[in-house]
C-alpha cells in the first residue's frame, strides 16, 4: 500500500506538528506531549472537555478542538490508546477549576488509561468525570459495544452545553443521555494498513464486504457478497433504527461517515437512500452530516449513525 509518509515510526509526531502548524490560530501543542489544546484554554469558569484515542481516525479527535467542541485531544500511536501521563497533561492544560469531562470510546486500553489519568488528576486536586461512548450496535452485548462515529455527536452537544454554562456533573449527565440515544453501524469494503506493520489488518475478496466491522478492523457481524449502495444503506439503517427503537414521528440526527477512502459521491448516495427510508417512516431529520468524521486510515466503507433527539439535546445540536 502506497502512503505519503516518511519513517513509519514518526507518523504521529509529524502529523501533530503539521496540525499545530496548519491551525496555529486555533490550537497549540503541549511541548513534549502528544496533546493538542484549544489556543485559549483554559477558559475561566468553563468545564474542560478532553477526548482522544489512537491515531488513524482523523479528523477525530484533534479536528474537533475549538469553540463549542473539545478543549484538548490526546493522540496515541496508530490504533493504540494514549498513555495516562499524556492524558493527565491534557487534563491539567484545560482545567480552569471547574473540572474536566473525559469523553472516551469503549476500548479496553482507552478506558483503562483514561481511568488511570483521572486518578492521577484527583491526586492533584482536579475533579474529573468520565463518560464512555458505546454506539456500535454491531456488538450484541451492550457493555462491550465499541465507540465509533457517534462520539462526534457527544463532542458537539456537550461542547455547546458547557460553553453555555453547564457544570461538570450536568455535562456528564447530558453526555450519558446522548450516548444512550446514539447508535451506529458500519460496513467495510477493504481493510486499512497500519504504517508500522505495512500489512492489511484483515483480508476481503474483491467481491466481498463485511457488515459491522470496527474502526480498527475488528471482526463484524457478517461477511457477504457486495451489494448495491441502496441495499447496504437499508440494511445498516434497519439495524440501527431497530436497536435504537426509532418510531414514527420522532426526530433524528443522521451522520453518514466515511471510513477513509470512500468518495464523498458514494457517501451521498448512501445518505440519499437513508433519508428516503426515514421519510417513508415519518421520521424527521433535524440535522444531516455527511463526510469523514471518524476514519480508519484508508479503509473503504462507511457507517450510519442516528441520534434520537429530544428537547434536551435539540437546543445544543444547532
Amino acid at each position: 500500500m502506497k502512503k505519503f509518509i516518511n519513517n513509519p515510526e514518526n507518523v504521529v509526531e509529524e502529523m501533530l506538528e503539521g496540525m499545530a502548524a496548519a491551525h496555529s490560530d486555533e490550537l497549540r501543542r503541549l511541548p513534549g506531549w502528544n496533546v493538542l489544546v484549544r489556543k485559549d484554554a483554559p477558559l475561566p469558569g468553563k468545564v474542560g472537555l478532553v477526548s482522544g484515542g489512537g491515531s488513524g481516525h482523523e479528523p477525530a479527535h484533534a479536528g474537533y478542538i475549538g469553540e463549542n467542541m473539545l478543549d484538548a485531544a490526546v493522540a496515541g500511536e496508530v490504533f493504540t490508546s494514549p498513555a495516562p501521563d499524556q492524558i493527565l497533561e491534557a487534563i491539567k492544560a484545560v482545567d480552569s477549576g471547574s473540572g474536566v469531562l473525559l469523553i472516551v470510546k469503549n476500548f479496553s486500553g482507552d478506558v483503562m488509561n483514561f481511568d488511570m489519568a483521572a486518578e492521577m488528576a484527583a491526586a492533584e486536586g482536579i475533579d474529573t468525570e468520565q463518560v464512555v461512548v458505546k454506539d456500535d450496535m454491531a456488538v450484541e452485548n451492550e457493555e462491550d459495544r465499541r465507540g465509533t462515529a457517534g462520539t462526534v455527536l457527544v463532542h458537539k452537544i456537550v461542547g455547546t452545553a458547557v460553553e453555555e454554562g453547564l457544570d461538570l456533573q450536568e455535562a456528564a449527565e447530558l453526555a450519558r443521555h446522548v450516548i444512550g440515544h446514539t447508535r451506529s453501524m458500519g460496513v467495510s469494503l477493504s481493510p486499512s494498513t497500519v504504517p508500522a506493520s505495512g500489512k492489511p489488518g484483515f483480508t476481503l475478496a474483491d467481491d466481498e464486504m463485511e457488515l459491522g466491522t470496527g474502526i480498527h478492523g475488528e471482526p463484524g457481524m457478517e461477511r457477504k457478497k457486495i451489494q448495491p449502495a441502496d441495499v447496504v444503506a437499508e440494511e445498516l439503517l434497519n439495524n440501527v433504527t431497530a436497536d435504537l427503537d426509532v418510531k414514527n414521528g420522532e426526530e433524528v440526527v443522521v451522520l453518514v461517515n466515511g471510513q477513509g477512502s470512500t468518495p464523498l459521491m458514494e457517501l451521498y448516495i448512501v445518505y440519499r437512500k437513508a433519508a428516503a427510508l426515514l421519510a417513508g417512516r415519518n421520521i424527521s431529520i433535524h440535522t444531516s452530516m455527511v463526510g469523514e468524521y471518524m476514519s480508519s486510515l484508508e479503509m473503504a466503507g462507511c457507517s450510519i449513525t442516528l441520534l434520537k433527539l429530544d428537547d434536551t439535546m435539540k437546543k445544543y445540536i444547532t
